[in-house]
């Protein structure tokens, strides 16, 4: 994978999971934590055995997919089978698979319960478990489904769990179901900062929509993700960019699965240049090629801020994150520039920079608050 140099959560996380210790492992994306909990993963389980030996739960349809991915590329010279269980997709053909006795299994949570709950799926062979974005899965509502297969993944394992910070109901997973975890946080003094140019657009007095067809009409090196707040919204807007002449595909959390695989692979190769989205999007997507982001509405707080514009920059290149910001936005722009810690530079319609970025702090933050962090590693992951 021509990786020579680890990052900083992989050095600190593979030899403790070499060695057998349980983890918590606080790192932002694009920290290459992927590879941090697989490459362990791989090094406990034996392709000899056809049973499922280690389990990876991930709050996404995407982020399974691009975890097997991974995982796959690494064990590609060994026997090991990796089985993908996603909802949006038929369970018989996921039965099927499993029938085959793969030793790792990826999925998100409710599609795992229900191969559980079907028999189809047995966990008491399962020696590392890892939760991967354990606070997103609070906060799409899997905290209970995760603590129902982690009663029922009760024999002696290895646990990691990997968060971009940590809610109450993430550290009560770790003291319930972790044996003495190492603590294991990467905070942005670590590393450097990514290479993202900032700009946010005061749209005052002309609606967003004609100031983002002008942003599209700029040439760039790469694509573009833009990111809506709500599904209806975002589909009503790639449907205006399209009928504009636009090459526009919408991702959202209802297409289905088939739909979701197909757009993200046009986006992927590029035969799609824009791409406009939810925040199903802005995590568990790794795409080199994104140039450019543009936040069409402001994102609810500043996390899904610091995630989705972490879908440019990324291993190193530049990107540019570029915010349009009406007089209904200001409240919800204050509150992720104080959560940020930081002013960012606005620009007036005409490109002039009339309110340049604020060199010390705007307010204490919290050290496992996500941050913008470097991409100096070749990151496999989501």
């Amino acid at each position: 994978m021509q990786i020579t140099t680890p990052t900083p959560v992989q050095s600190r996380s593979i030899p403790l999971l070499l060695a057998g210790r349980d983890v918590i492992a606080r790192a932002s994306t694009g920290s290459g934590k992927t590879l941090a909990f697989a490459i362990p993963l791989l090094e406990r389980v034996d392709e000899r055995k056809r049973v499922v030996q280690a389990l990876v739960l991930v709050p996404t349809r995407e982020l399974a997919q691009q975890v097997a991915d991974v995982v796959r590329q690494v064990s590609a010279r060994g026997a090991v089978r990796t089985a993908v269980l996603v909802g949006g997709r038929a369970i018989g053909p996921q039965q099927q698979e499993l029938s085959r006795g793969p030793q790792i299994v990826v999925g998100t949570p409710g599609r795992v319960l229900d191969h559980v709950t079907r028999r189809s799926l047995r966990l008491d062979a399962v020696c590392f478990l890892v939760l991967d974005e354990a606070d997103e899965m609070l906060d799409r509502g899997f905290a209970p489904d995760v603590e129902r297969i982690l009663g029922s993944a009760s024999g002696p394992r290895q646990t990691a769990l990997v968060s971009a910070t940590t809610p109450e109901w993430v550290q009560r997973v770790g003291a319930r179901h972790l044996s003495n975890p190492a603590d294991i946080q990467i905070d942005s003094a670590d590393d450097l900062e990514p290479d993202i140019e900032h700009m946010v657009y005061e749209v005052w007095g002309e609606d967003k929509f004609s100031v983002l067809v002008r942003l599209l009409s700029q040439p760039t090196e790469g694509a573009t993700l833009v990111f809506g707040r709500t599904r209806h919204g975002v589909r009503n807007l790639g449907t205006k960019l399209a009928r504009m002449g636009h090459e526009v595909d919408v991702l959202l959390g209802d297409l289905r699965q088939q739909q979701r695989d197909q757009v993200l692979r046009r986006f992927r190769d590029g035969r799609t240049p824009v791409l406009v989205a939810t925040n199903v999007a802005a995590r568990g997507l790794d795409v080199l090629r994104v140039s450019r982001v543009i936040n069409y509405e402001v994102p609810e707080s500043h996390e899904w801020f610091t995630h989705r514009v972490g879908r440019t920059g990324r291993m190193g290149r530049h990107g540019q994150a570029i915010t349009l910001l009406s007089p209904a936005d200001l409240p919800k722009w204050h509150e992720i520039e104080r959560g940020l810690g930081r002013r960012l530079p606005r620009m007036s319609r005409d490109g002039q920079t009339i309110a340049p970025p604020v060199a010390r702090p705007l307010g204490r933050r919290s050290a496992a608050r996500p941050s913008f962090r470097p991409r100096r590693f070749a990151r496999a992951s989501a």
